[in-house]
């Protein structure tokens, strides 16, 4: 079987799964694009395990329920369904690939897939017939163990497991709901700034930089106040390799101020 890349992508506004915009047309044709997996593991920014220490959860469902978790959508948002069956063989080897390094975890037999994961994956798989297991990020643990968490979980891609990261290179919602801008609103320069900040740093290799891009790349704290969104693409980083071989798939922005960027990773 061909070894699948990770990959990182940003799952916008919930609204993505009705409006049409560049980005919901890119994600409606990678899975065309990329070898049919057996599975799929999604690290979501919507599944947080932020315990004392660092604590990864891992869905260990057979049939993991559809989470709305979110409000003021229209009614036909709550009506979608993914379901995609789960995979408790794969949410064990998960558990043991990070006990192995030494990355607590636990698996919840009852948590469903949030709308960071079906979102997107109602996209890219419309079929809902690929098994899925979703993985927590832990907000109150430091880019390098979300990259170790990666690293760890590499050796999935060589098992027909696609790893995807799912948040948003940009996610500052805040300024989003004052903002109001329409869907295709052009981007300010503080988030085009921060953007091509990452872009640049991928393709530099500089793997420390974009972990810290946050603290380092120009408007960085404007652009992630809170880190949640980014600390997926750091797992999809680790996922990748030792080094960092990054291409970016796509680029666009909806509301002005969420940048939708693809990458993967090899």
């Amino acid at each position: 079987m061909r070894r699948l890349p990770s990959l990182f992508l940003s799952h916008g506004s919930p609204m993505m799964a009705l409006e049409p915009s560049p980005a919901r047309s890119f994600l409606a044709g990678l899975g065309d694009q990329l070898p049919r997996p057996r599975a799929i593991l999604v690290i979501s920014a919507h599944h947080d395990a932020a315990f004392e220490g660092g604590r990864a959860t891992v869905t260990a469902s057979p049939a993991p329920p559809t989470i709305h978790d979110f409000g003021g959508f229209p009614d036909e948002l709550f009506a979608m369904r993914y379901p995609a069956p789960g995979d408790p063989a794969l949410a064990s080897r998960v558990v043991e690939l990070l006990a192995s390094h030494g990355l607590a975890v636990t698996a919840d037999s009852e948590r469903g897939l949030d709308h960071g994961a079906w979102v997107p994956l109602s996209l890219i798989y419309p079929d809902a017939d690929i098994p899925v297991v979703q993985l927590s990020i832990a907000s109150n643990t430091p880019p390098e163990w979300h990259h170790a968490l990666g690293r760890a979980l590499a050796p999935l891609r060589d098992d027909g497991v696609l790893i995807i990261g799912s948040g948003s290179i940009t996610h500052n919602l805040r300024a989003l709901f004052s903002a109001r801008l329409p869907i295709d609103a052009p981007a300010p320069a503080w988030v085009t700034g921060f953007t091509d900040w990452i872009a640049d740093r991928m393709a530099a290799g500089a793997i420390d930089d974009v972990l810290h891009s946050v603290e380092r790349a120009p408007h960085g704290a404007d652009n992630h106040p809170t880190p949640d969104h980014i600390l997926p693409l750091f797992v999809a980083m680790g996922a990748g390799g030792a080094s960092l071989n990054a291409e970016r798939l796509h680029h666009s922005v909806t509301y002005g101020l969420l940048a939708m960027d693809v990458y993967a990773f090899d």
